[in-house]
């Protein structure tokens, strides 16, 4: 089995681009401690925005699916599970809100990785929660004749809870020397993860559960304002090439993480971006309308109000319909379609 040392990370060639990812991604941070201090009331609608995004998107990528209206009242807990797939919606829910609330009494442990995978299984009564794997497993591609290919043999069973035990004593050992930056050390730290694949299922769900738990650990909780998974959701595609990319020569220690650090750390800007971008909407503007009229004129192409609703938090749903109706008839936003096929273009 291959060693695990992250103190090499030191070593690592960072150019200018993760450079200036770090840069920025610590500027952000700067501000948003103040925003957190400053704006609570307004932070926890975006809160609640922000589990329902998660929990819906990190599903998606694993094509687990519900309805947007289902999922909505599964994470708000207003409605029980219908099928399997629900359950384990419902599983990622629970362990989204316990690494939310108790991040920082949640060590990074074999034993309490454990834990977070039997909650995550539970729900849908799957037996191997919280156990490691039995079998061996494989990453495998469908290719577009319908065949598979396995892409990457992960470690074996019998190595996995030594290999789990080793990436979290080498990681909590460099956190706590603080010579290597945290934004450096996490994805690093998923790769070696989904490289183990510890589990029989779930593992890419935990994957992006642990990104979280790692971040808000190390300070950088924009992720529970800003979903992280919606981020990688929308770009899957560029997500499994980089991934496939890092574990190539991992075995052998020849892998290189350095395309997966700037794909986290693009990902991680974006959510801070946007973070800023909704509090500011929402800071020093008195009435709905003007709020909604501060999303539109910025809003570039076709938007509906479902849209509006997201990006607005601060204010309920029949203020901001009302607002847009006000801003459709004063001729600042046109409207087209009808029903559920309404959407609305800035006129400019």
């Amino acid at each position: 089995m291959r060693s695990f040392d992250y103190s090499k990370l030191a070593n690592l060639k960072i150019d200018m681009e993760i450079i200036n990812y770090l840069s920025k991604i610590h500027e952000y941070k700067g501000r948003q401690d103040l925003y957190i201090r400053q704006k609570p009331a307004e932070l926890d609608k975006l809160v609640e925005i922000a589990k329902i995004q998660s929990t819906e998107s990190s599903n998606i990528i694993e094509g687990i699916f519900s309805t947007s209206t289902r999922i909505k009242e599964l994470v708000k807990e207003k409605t029980t599970p219908r099928n399997r797939s629900e359950k384990e919606i419902v599983g990622y829910k629970d362990v989204l809100n316990t690494i939310h609330e108790s991040h920082d009494l949640i060590p990074i442990e074999g034993r309490y990785i454990l834990q977070l995978h039997r909650d995550l299984m539970k729900p849908a009564g799957f037996s191997y929660g919280g156990s490691y794997k039995n079998t061996q497993n494989y990453i495998n591609e469908t290719l577009p004749d319908g065949t598979q290919v396995t892409r990457f043999t992960p470690v074996a069973p019998y190595e996995t809870a030594s290999a789990i035990d080793a990436i979290c004593e080498s990681f909590n050992r460099e956190i706590a020397l603080e010579k290597i930056d945290p934004l450096i050390l996490i994805p690093c730290f998923i790769i070696d993860f989904l490289c183990i694949h510890p589990f029989n299922d779930g593992n890419g769900r935990m994957s992006r559960l642990l990104t979280l738990l790692l971040l808000y650990r190390s300070g950088f909780v924009v992720g529970k304002y800003i979903s992280i998974e919606k981020q990688i959701e929308k770009t899957k595609e560029v997500y499994y090439d980089v991934l496939e990319n890092a574990n190539q020569g991992w075995h052998e220690e020849l892998n290189d993480p350095t395309p997966f650090i700037k794909y986290m750390l693009q990902m991680i800007l974006a959510c801070y971006v946007e973070f800023e971008e909704r509090v500011n909407l929402n800071s020093g503007i008195s009435s709905a309308k003007d709020i909604v009229r501060a999303y539109t004129v910025n809003k570039i192409g076709k938007f509906t109000g479902a849209d509006v609703i997201m990006n607005c938090p601060t204010i309920g749903r029949s203020a901001i319909l009302k607002a847009l109706k006000e801003l459709v008839e004063e001729g600042s936003v046109e409207r087209y379609g009808t029903g559920r096929s309404t959407y609305y273009v800035t006129k400019r």
